[in-house]
């Protein structure tokens, strides 16, 4: 399995690693319902260096990104982040992606961990000219979430985080560590940055995700414990699962798995029809027609539903749950799965079949929790 820079860290800190897409991680510390609480309540920090990031760049290349996002990134000033999902030529989603204007011409696209290569590849071959650069296993990425978020990032930060809107990613330096970022990513202006420092996260919680140079990280990691004391702890896979999940985000080859379109899964801002795409045409065709799309269910009943679980309507099965658990914070189940469009209404009335039981659920619209 492969390792992030931060793997001995992890152990150090009583980490049960597991295995999760070929990556050896944490899936805990403390407890995952502690750790859920303390992201809620305080703040976190997340090892994510095993997603992707691939830096591209040449001429036209945000109008060559644009047909491959179903959110365009053309429009995008340098600094602002755009989520959207690369679909292939039947509308279907490779992988949802976030892309950053990271610097003039420049375009660094984060898939996840799983895809990696896949992305990488497809976007060589649907674009011309462009060079796209594999960094991902020189940059690693923390991600701090929490209430206490800003506060503590900022003790080693000389970027005002402040002034840092939502899905916005700034160069900026950290006292104390080496200068210097990888040149490939800097502008000419910004050379004393050493770092990326983005305004993004899983968890639905203010906080930031922080790219360094892989030999950075580990100093990175003890800095940020050192300066969060009990407020800030390390939060493993498990935790950020339900976190997600309370917030309705998808999660690549469990909600989507290659067979689904953005139509299907949503949210409805992530497909902008206005501007041509590959995988377009099919999606004006699936518009005419019926489809199963991604509902929202909460249980109202006892039981924890669970991937693969069947939901059911009027005692017939109308599809399955892709995503669910026990909500820590609404101590409730929770899940998402797919259903026909008739059935996805907020308020329609459902049941889950968790052993034996056929346990109401209802739709209810996302976040699942909110403040």
């Amino acid at each position: 399995m492969k390792r992030t820079p931060l793997y001995q860290e992890h152990l150090a800190a009583g980490a049960r690693m597991v295995e999760f897409v070929g990556w050896e991680m944490p899936i805990q510390y403390s407890g995952i319902i502690d750790e859920h609480m303390h992201v809620r309540g305080k703040c976190g920090m997340f090892d994510v260096s095993h997603m992707g990031d691939l830096l591209i760049s040449g001429e036209g290349a945000a109008q060559q990104l644009d047909r491959l996002l179903t959110n365009p990134i053309s429009k995008a000033p340098v600094g602002k982040a755009v989520y959207g999902h690369l679909p292939n030529d039947d509308g279907q989603i490779i992988d949802d992606v976030i892309t950053y204007h990271v610097s003039e011409g420049k375009y660094l696209m984060v898939p996840n961990a799983s895809n990696v290569d896949r992305v990488r590849e497809w976007v060589r071959e649907r674009t011309k000219g462009l060079e796209v650069v594999d960094l991902s296993t020189r940059l690693a990425c923390l991600a701090v979430q929490g209430p206490l978020a800003q506060a503590i990032l900022q003790r080693l930060c000389a970027l005002d985080l402040s002034t840092g809107k939502r899905f916005q990613g700034r160069f900026a330096r950290l006292n104390g560590l080496r200068a210097g970022l990888l040149t490939d990513i800097l502008p000419e202006e910004g050379r004393e940055a050493n770092c990326l420092v983005a305004r993004t996260g899983y968890t639905g919680e203010d906080g930031f995700e922080v790219l360094v140079e892989e030999g950075n990280a580990a100093w990175l990691w003890r800095e940020l414990l050192r300066e969060g004391g009990g407020d800030l702890r390390p939060i493993g896979l498990g935790a950020r699962d339900t976190l997600r999940l309370e917030m309705g985000y998808l999660l690549s080859g469990t909600d989507f798995d290659g067979t689904q379109t953005s139509l299907q899964t949503g949210p409805p801002w992530v497909v902008k029809m206005d501007h041509a795409f590959i995988g377009r045409e099919v999606l004006f065709l699936q518009k005419e027609r019926r489809y199963d799309v991604l509902a929202a269910l909460m249980l109202e009943g006892k039981g924890v539903p669970r991937h693969g679980y069947e939901i059911s309507h009027a005692g017939k099965a109308v599809g399955r749950i892709t995503s669910g658990n026990m909500s820590p914070c609404l101590k409730v189940g929770i899940a998402l799965g797919y259903v026909p469009q008739k059935l996805a209404a907020p308020g329609t009335l459902l049941t889950v079949a968790i052993r034996d039981q056929q346990v109401p659920a209802k739709v209810v619209e996302i976040p699942f929790y909110r403040k």
